[in-house]
């Protein structure tokens, strides 16, 4: 499902003494989140706030425009930052995490055969792994274009070409 807002991370500390904050970015990289010059304290996109970034190892680094202490840095610790979907730009063919979530999972030769809803993803170094869930059951699929046929978040819909014994209780 296209979302309008989507997390983007969460302030986790403080850097120094003038306001800066440490962000765990729940991206691909901090990188991503130094492309934003506005961020939102909701995910309704109601409270927007004036950001800079940096990448600092594996975590970014934010001022927010009128956090200038490490006492007003402090009590932003916990808050979930938000991004507006319109302002980032992906390649064709990658998709949000948040987005792939809770798309149902159909045969790409026998659309009538529902394998589940992919439920989570794991990001293991040489591709994604999807997680699809049905009746309680988890089953893993390599997220590569030779088993992930189409994918159309906007109809929450993902076709899929499995390896074999993946779905072993399937014919």
């Amino acid at each position: 499902m296209i979302k309008e807002y989507l997390e983007i991370g969460e302030i986790t500390g403080t850097h120094g003494v003038h306001g800066e904050m440490r962000v765990n970015p729940w991206c691909d990289s901090p990188e991503f989140i130094k492309k934003f010059r506005a961020l939102y304290l909701d995910a309704n996109g109601t409270k927007s706030v004036s950001v800079s970034s940096r990448p600092h190892g594996n975590i970014a680094l934010i001022k927010i425009e009128g956090i200038d202490t490490v006492e007003q840095a402090r009590k932003m610790r916990g808050t979930v930052l938000w991004m507006k979907r319109s302002d980032a730009r992906l390649p064709e063919g990658r998709y949000f995490i948040a987005e792939l979530t809770g798309c149902e999972v159909y045969d790409a030769d026998n659309p009538s055969i529902h394998y589940g809803t992919l439920t989570d993803v794991s990001e293991t170094g040489a591709n994604d792994v999807w997680h699809i869930t049905r009746d309680s059951k988890e089953y893993l699929i390599p997220a590569i274009p030779d088993v992930v046929i189409e994918t159309d978040v906007a109809s929450d819909r993902i076709l899929i070409r499995p390896l074999k014994g993946i779905f072993e209780d399937e014919d």
